[in-house]
């Protein structure tokens, strides 16, 4: 019993660690998508701050576009784990694989990360100086 149990343990050990490696590339990605959102559009960030935009507008400008590809991303996850779901059930104690407890505890933890990492971005867009961004190219 013991063997057998390991060796469930070392898989679930595995997955554990690759779900956590998926979960920071997630975040590194939407931070390097936002980063580049932010770039792309200074010019216009400027112009908006220049005719009178708030930083609370540009922060919802900025948050918004990120949690539209963090929901876009995260309804597509949901539909590709109810696909792959008997692949994985052979390795579930205690919860069913199509737990809806489990899918929207992970559908709220990557909502977090997504916030967090286009936070950052949006930080950087509320700081966008309107006389050098209308200079930018």
């Amino acid at each position: 019993m013991g063997s057998w149990l390991a060796n469930r343990r070392f898989l679930l050990l595995l997955v554990g660690f690759f779900a956590t490696a998926a979960l920071v590339l997630a975040a590194v990605g939407l931070y390097g998508v936002g980063a580049f959102f932010v770039t792309r559009r200074t010019q216009e960030i400027g112009i908006r701050m220049a005719i009178g935009a708030q930083r609370s507008d540009v922060l919802r400008l900025v948050l918004g576009e990120g949690a539209r590809m963090a929901g876009l991303g995260i309804l597509i996850g949901i539909v590709a784990s109810f696909a792959i779901t008997r692949l994985v059930s052979s390795l579930l104690f205690g919860i069913g694989a199509t737990d809806p407890l489990t899918f929207s505890g992970v559908a709220v933890l990557l909502s977090l990360v997504a916030l967090v990492a286009t936070y950052i971005p949006a930080g950087r867009a509320m700081r966008v100086d309107p006389v050098t961004a209308l200079r930018y190219e």
